[in-house]
């Protein structure tokens, strides 16, 4: 655990000090500066606004001919040509992110995330993995918190949170995997199915367009993962911003909220 943290802490590190250059002359001297850079592009529109900046676009071309050279497990992103960029909600069941989006000269569309293109690196197949456990459970999970605000909601609408009493309203609450966490979950099932050494070719949904969300291929591994989450996930109701700082010694958990398949 000590080694794993350690790793953890300098990739973070390595992160922050890699410098980033774009086709049209852009640089920065560290991946941070340039994820900020696109975060505060992305806030400066509203969603389905088009990138009307001549800057903004010229960075965003540049970004996209960057993620086309080093992510090349999909297709292509920028296909026939570019017509333009705009703002889209990345959207689940019970979440949605924005995110660039890009409309070819064919008509056709598709999402990119900054952040990869930024790293210059695709996504694990771990983190893949992980991505398409938590697609196999994301109704199930929405559906228990639905029920649980049914069942405890006050007369304003709101639920305590389960570990400070504050009442939350259903967008400021978070159903949060208290122990074992949710990576926990996928780590066991994977090792169950003796993939701990990554999945087999073909179990995961390659790269397409507008794909926002790895799935399993097969149906049977995604409801195998939500049989054996509903019988090993212990969910609670906590606030966002409790959610995000909580040790692992706040993981005990108080309620038990039944996932039903």
């Amino acid at each position: 655990m000590l080694r794993r943290f350690v790793d953890i802490r300098l990739d973070g590190l390595h992160t922050m000090a890699k410098s980033v250059s774009l086709p049209n002359g852009r640089f920065w001297k560290a991946q941070t500066a340039a994820l900020d850079h696109f975060k505060n592009m992305l806030r400066r529109y509203a969603d389905e606004q088009p990138v009307e900046s001549y800057l903004d676009h010229d960075d965003l071309v540049a970004l996209l001919e960057r993620y086309d050279a080093v992510i090349v497990d999909g297709p292509t992103k920028i296909g026939r040509g570019i017509d333009y960029f705009f703002r889209r909600q990345n959207a689940g069941e019970g979440f949605s992110t924005p995110g660039f989006w890009v409309r070819r000269v064919d008509g056709s569309e598709t999402d990119f995330s900054y952040i990869q293109a930024v790293k210059g690196q695709p996504k694990s197949n771990a983190q893949e993995f992980y991505d398409a456990c938590r697609a196999a459970v994301a109704a199930d999970l929405l559906a228990a918190k639905k029920r649980h605000f049914t069942a405890f909601a006050d007369s304003t609408g709101r639920v305590p949170c389960d570990l400070t009493g504050e009442l939350l309203a259903f967008p400021d609450a978070h159903l949060d995997h208290a122990y074992p966490t949710f990576g926990q979950l996928v780590i066991t099932f994977r090792a169950a199915r003796g993939w701990q050494h990554g999945a087999p070719n073909g179990t995961l949904t390659l790269p397409a367009d507008a794909q926002t969300t790895t799935t399993f291929v097969d149906s049977a591994v995604a409801e195998a993962f939500r049989l054996f989450h509903h019988g090993a996930a212990t969910l609670r109701i906590v606030a966002r911003h409790r959610n995000l700082s909580m040790s692992a010694g706040q993981r005990r958990p108080k309620v038990k909220l039944p996932v039903q398949i």
